[in-house]
């Protein structure tokens, strides 16, 4: 009987790919992250000894080191990290960085800019570093080069701005754009509103606008703003089946055709930016108008991708590529710097130190600038939700304190809301103070007197007014145990040239990497979100409870909080 060769064919074509899976499977095993308990390190209990014998002032560190600012401060080109105020010695900077080493962080470094699976619970990729890289080798992810696909999007991006900025892209009646209204919430929000914030001084000449919020009070405030024949409303949504950004959708869908659209003009006014072109297509979008982003762009980073769709419109595409350029050049810096000269290491390692050691379970962002109020409200979503985890990576619990609790405000306001507390709590916080040498503004007298509150403050913190000052200044021997400060309350500076879209792309790319380092050396799983959806889900039965008047199982609190709610609603 004659062997059918074909058959023959296939046999060894399944055989090779058998193999091909299982040598794929190993290969990918050993990019994981590593998965290592860092309390169990000597490293980590080399730090705990450390910190039982410390003795640190900051009064007593400068007096002691000429050069103590030199030692324990970066220049680049364009900025000045200054990390002198801090709570260390060069032992502690050595034993941090012994740390890091240990929880093989540099591992975790390649396989974050290979485009391995490290996101393993949802078993993705976290690849938001590739949208801005011009270098190929980094933009591989699952063995497929990504290059080209992300500069054609970018291209199709910086194109469609281009005609909507320049009036060539015009509303149903033949108008220009005026208003851009981006829907959408989380990562979709966030970082667009944050950045078209604080660039507002590079604006395109287009008014951008966002809403998040399911309560209906904010998406009417625009209303109020916007005429529908010159307003361009882009649905940021990856899945397209989010609540709240859906249910803003349709509501400005049905504003826009009471106010004389049709359905037809609907794909004219309405951009979706999402990985299902089926649902877009039901609401009616053109496919030509939908902006594509990948599955390893998670959502708090990724304004780099066509979520910045809105940002791109509001700054223009020119600056927008500036932007990316700067993120990129933190991101070389990032993988090539040495960690003993790492901004992003260095950072991520003093928040270690305190979290860990100092059992600090706080950490202020304090920008010294007007356009960056938002920043720390940005920050809070990427850290937050990143390294709010008590599971490490080996699905046990932690025995250890991660991610901090993280806030903040623009300067000067903040002096005058919560810095008592800083400066005289009980409370140990480190801060970050960011600022910026140039103003955008003529005016320079404001922005001296900033400037000088920005510099007072770490000063003022480090090293409080000793006792015998408070003598020396005050008769009321009542007043001196209120009056004297401790100081000693460590911060670091990151002050820029002047707040430009390449800056803006180098700091919130410090702080994404930062992030990054701190969850590695947790040894958790920085880029799932799984607290967010189970609240997402309930929310989801408790509304259909609501609407039919009948609740289901639920304790009795929650049970009294949705029976007032029913009988009060309609009175």
């Amino acid at each position: 009987m004659k062997t059918n060769p074909l058959l023959n064919f296939n046999k060894l074509a399944c055989y090779h790919f058998k193999i091909f899976r299982i040598f794929a499977f190993w290969i990918q095993y050993l990019f994981m992250l590593p998965k290592i308990n860092p309390t169990t390190l000597p490293e980590w209990k080399a730090l705990e000894n450390h910190y039982r014998n410390r003795n640190i002032h900051l009064r007593d560190c400068f007096l002691q080191d000429a050069h103590r600012f030199e030692n324990f401060s970066i220049t680049t080109p364009n900025f000045l990290f200054d990390f002198s105020k801090n709570l260390v010695n060069k032992e502690t900077m050595t034993l941090l960085i012994n740390l890091a080493k240990a929880c093989e962080l540099e591992s975790c470094i390649k396989a974050y800019f290979g485009g391995q699976i490290i996101n393993e619970t949802e078993e993705r990729a976290v690849f938001h570093t590739a949208l801005r890289s011009t270098d190929p080798r980094f933009t591989v992810t699952g063995g497929k080069q990504m290059y080209a696909e992300i500069q054609q999007t970018l291209q199709k991006m910086k194109a469609f701005s281009r005609k909507v900025i320049h009036g060539e892209y015009k509303g149903y009646t033949g108008k220009k754009i005026t208003d851009i209204v981006n829907i959408g919430i989380g990562g979709s929000d966030l970082g667009p509103k944050m950045a078209t914030e604080a660039l507002k001084d590079f604006s395109s000449g287009l008014r951008v606008h966002f809403v998040s919020n399911i309560d209906y009070s904010q998406i009417q405030s625009i209303f109020e703003k916007i005429n529908p024949e010159q307003t361009l409303f882009i649905i940021a949504s990856k899945t397209f089946t989010t609540q709240e950004t859906m249910t803003n959708a349709h509501t400005a869908k049905n504003w826009f055709l009471n106010q004389g659209g049709t359905k037809e003009d609907i794909a004219q006014h309405f951009i979706a930016i999402s990985c299902q072109p089926e649902e877009v297509e039901k609401f009616g979008i053109k496919a030509e108008n939908r902006f594509e982003f990948w599955d390893w762009v998670g959502g708090r980073f990724s304004m780099w991708s066509a979520i910045g769709l809105s940002l791109m419109l509001g700054i223009g595409p020119e600056n927008f590529e500036q932007l990316l350029r700067g993120a990129e050049n933190i991101d070389i810096h990032f993988r090539e710097t040495d960690f003993s000269q790492n901004i992003p290491v260095i950072m991520a390692m003093l928040g270690i130190w305190y979290r860990n050691f100092h059992h600090a379970t706080t950490h202020a962002v304090l920008p010294y600038a007007q356009n960056l109020d938002l920043f720390p409200d940005y920050l809070q979503q990427a850290d937050m939700e990143s390294n709010g985890k008590s599971v490490d990576r080996n699905g046990e619990k932690v025995n250890y304190a991660t991610g901090p609790i993280l806030w903040g405000r623009a300067g000067t306001n903040g002096q005058h809301a919560f810095y008592q507390l800083i400066h005289q709590g009980t409370t140990l916080v480190p801060s970050d103070f960011i600022g910026f040498v140039k103003s955008h503004h003529t005016e320079s007298t404001h922005h001296e007197k900033l400037m000088a509150n920005f510099f007072a403050q770490t000063e003022a913190l480090a090293f409080g007014k000793a006792e015998r000052e408070v003598c020396n200044e005050s008769t009321n021997t009542k007043l001196i145990p209120h009056k004297t400060l401790e100081g000693n309350k460590p911060t670091n500076t990151l002050l820029f040239q002047e707040l430009t879209p390449y800056t803006l792309g180098q700091l919130v790319a410090i702080y994404e990497h930062k992030i990054f380092v701190q969850g590695a050396i947790w040894n958790i799983f920085s880029f799932d979100q799984f607290g967010v959806e189970l609240g997402k889900v309930l929310a989801n039965t408790i509304l259909d409870e609501i609407k039919n008047e009948k609740i289901g199982q639920h304790d009795s609190s929650t049970k009294g909080l949705i029976n007032y709610y029913i009988q009060h609603k309609n009175q």
